[in-house]
């Protein structure tokens, strides 16, 4: 048999080795190099990834430790760990240990305390109002018997003017007397009158003397008696000033003792208040919806001290947020209002860090506030809410869940970022953030 007209006569011999036909591996090559260069000018979100845990942003919807206000010993328990109870609730009810408190009666007995002292400020009250209507009734009857006075001291000057007309009218009668008296003498000596006529002058000259001593003598007693007015005015005035005196000293002494009643009263009023406000502090009472956790003090007689623990309420109705730290290095790059995706413990999630639009499973959320102060941890905490744009946060989240962050930053070509990671730079954030300083001076 010729070998130039020699043929297998397998067909799988020719389709397994592909014999006379051109191979395509290198257009295979050439395409899978194009695609990887058309993958470098993709565009590449940079981002920062983080740990952190579910909280809430406002304070009142984190977990709550329920504390005993008073010291007392636990006298029953409403509820126990796991129950949901409302605003309002009774959680347990305390029994008093300290002796200044245990009268049953005590606020009663403090109240009749403080009526008893409103009855003597009311007796104090009256007896100043009984001194000052003693004062005024004084003050009256001192202008009265002034007056009076006065009025007597008026008469006695118009007597003592009249006495004192009297007195210059027996004064020129006696001087006219003993001038006749004495012209009759000389006469009667030369011989020209009589010794009876002599005599009768005499007379008429010691009638003179002794009308004009009379007179003298009612002016004089109408001085004493001017004198004597005078002096029972002082003395009027100076008794009633006493009487007065007396009577506002007692009037001060009951103002005194009112505005000491009050203040006992005020303090007693005081005591009341605490008392009462002290009866209301035996029932606990829930101060929130949420759920009883953590019940430090078991059973019934265990005693509390001020301020100490009781149990724990975790609030139903809670505003999430997540508590992400992030290393100091990367703290420049976060700023209020950037988007952040989680993925959070327990809901699958397929991740594309450079492209977050193509993930699956994950939430959206924007950066809030931001510590400016490092935590004990070597991080600084920031604090993201749920994005009201994006896909809402699971209603199965709890205080506490973990999340993983990621803070979306500038988009850039992918081989700018494999460049970027290559020779250990930062990402590109100058352009994001721009300093103040040069903000202004544009």
């Amino acid at each position: 048999m010729d070998q130039a007209n020699y043929k297998i006569p397998l067909k799988s011999f020719e389709a397994i080795y592909m014999r006379g036909h051109e191979s395509k591996v290198r257009y295979w090559f050439y395409g899978i190099i194009i695609l990887l260069v058309l993958g470098l000018f993709l565009p590449w979100t940079q981002n920062i990834k983080a740990r952190g845990s579910i909280t809430t942003l406002l304070q009142e919807q984190r977990p709550q430790d329920i504390n005993s206000p008073i010291p007392g010993r636990i006298a029953r328990w409403y509820v126990k760990e796991g129950d949901f109870v409302q605003k309002g609730d009774t959680i347990v009810q305390l029994s008093e240990i300290k002796e200044d408190y245990l009268d049953p009666n005590l606020v009663n007995r403090t109240q009749q305390q403080v009526d008893a002292k409103k009855g003597s400020i009311r007796y104090y009250r009256s007896k100043a109002a009984t001194a000052e209507s003693q004062i005024r009734a004084l003050e009256a009857s001192q202008k009265l018997k002034i007056q009076q006075l006065k009025n007597k001291l008026g008469q006695l000057d118009s007597k003592l003017a009249s006495e004192q007309a009297e007195l210059e009218a027996a004064n020129n009668e006696f001087n006219l007397a003993k001038d006749q008296y004495e012209r009759q003498e000389k006469m009667h000596q030369e011989g020209l009158v009589s010794k009876t006529q002599l005599q009768q002058r005499n007379t008429s000259f010691r009638n003179a003397m002794a009308k004009r001593v009379a007179a003298e003598n009612k002016v004089a007693q109408t001085k004493q008696e001017i004198l004597i007015t005078q002096i029972e005015q002082n003395g009027v005035e100076q008794e009633y000033a006493e009487k007065i005196s007396k009577t506002e000293g007692e009037r001060l002494q009951s103002l005194s003792n009112i505005a000491s009643g009050e203040g006992e009263m005020a303090k007693l009023e005081n005591q009341v208040a605490n008392y009462t406000i002290r009866n209301g502090m035996y029932i606990i009472t829930a101060p929130q919806d949420g759920q009883i956790v953590q019940a430090n003090k078991a059973g019934i007689g265990e005693i509390l001290k001020d301020g100490e623990q009781i149990t724990v309420i975790v609030p139903t109705r809670t505003q999430y947020a997540v508590e992400m730290y992030v290393r100091p290095v990367d703290l420049p790059l976060i700023s209020v209002g950037q988007k952040v995706r989680f993925m959070f413990d327990g809901f699958p999630a397929i991740i594309f860090s450079g492209w977050p639009e193509n993930s699956y499973g994950t939430f959206g959320g924007k950066v809030v506030a931001y510590e400016h102060t490092i935590s004990p941890n070597g991080l600084f905490r920031v604090l993201v809410a749920e994005d009201a744009d994006d896909r809402p946060w699971p209603k199965q989240l709890k205080l506490g869940t973990g999340a993983q962050a990621i803070a979306l930053l500038k988009d850039v070509p992918v081989w700018y970022e494999l460049w970027r990671n290559i020779n250990g730079f930062p990402p590109d954030y100058y352009v994001l953030k721009e300093p103040a300083g040069k903000e202004k001076k544009k």
